[in-house]
């Protein structure tokens, strides 16, 4: 017999299910909305209600927006011939404060049989068919993991007849980093993927 009300344990479920929220996470958010003046149950609901009534993705980069087409694919003055694909929507806010000026693909996440993440539930046809027209070059930029890596392995097999140029992101040491404290993979990658001066 559990000692709370059910709302309680429904809320602290629901919070449990976020990414990086474990269950005392969830019970701290979830006594912080029943105790707090400020942070009205009300006001996240909407909020959050609003996500998914309110948003949709791109129709081309599939990035979420509120229109048709995002403020990025509809600006003329964009290199519309050089595509980035990320997996999520966080990495073209990144990218975008590096100044950029291509246009982009998100993903919606990468390969991961293990997490039920397979081609169909990521935006995969809809990047082959943008490929088919006008796309030079397309830059890889998922994360340098394994799903990562079987990612852009994907991507590189069903792209490789339809664009002349493939790249991957340049691994290796940040600006900054100790050669000393890098490990092993770093250093290979930092070689590997070494420049002219």
């Amino acid at each position: 017999m559990s000692l709370l009300p059910p709302q309680i344990t429904r809320a602290i479920e629901e919070f449990s299910k976020l990414p990086g929220i474990g269950a005392k996470s969830a019970e701290r958010l979830t006594f912080h909305l029943l105790r707090s003046s400020k942070a009205s149950p009300e006001t996240l609901g909407k909020a959050l209600t609003d996500l998914k009534i309110e948003l949709k993705y791109c129709k081309c980069c599939q990035m979420v927006t509120l229109q048709e087409e995002c403020s990025i694919c509809s600006d003329s003055t964009r290199d519309h011939a050089t595509l980035l694909v990320v997996e999520n929507p966080l990495d073209v806010i990144a990218f975008e404060r590096s100044g950029y000026k291509g246009v982009y693909h998100v993903l919606h996440g990468v390969l991961s049989p293990i997490d039920g993440m397979g081609p169909e539930q990521l935006k995969l046809r809809e990047l082959v068919e943008r490929c088919t027209d006008g796309i030079e070059e397309v830059i890889v930029a998922t994360n340098p993991d394994v799903e990562g890596e079987a990612t852009a392995s994907f991507i590189r097999e069903r792209l490789k007849n339809n664009v002349a140029k493939i790249t991957r992101l340049a691994h290796g040491l940040p600006m900054g980093a100790d050669i000393e404290f890098a490990d092993q993979v770093t250093l290979k990658e930092a070689i590997e993927g070494r420049r002219t001066l």
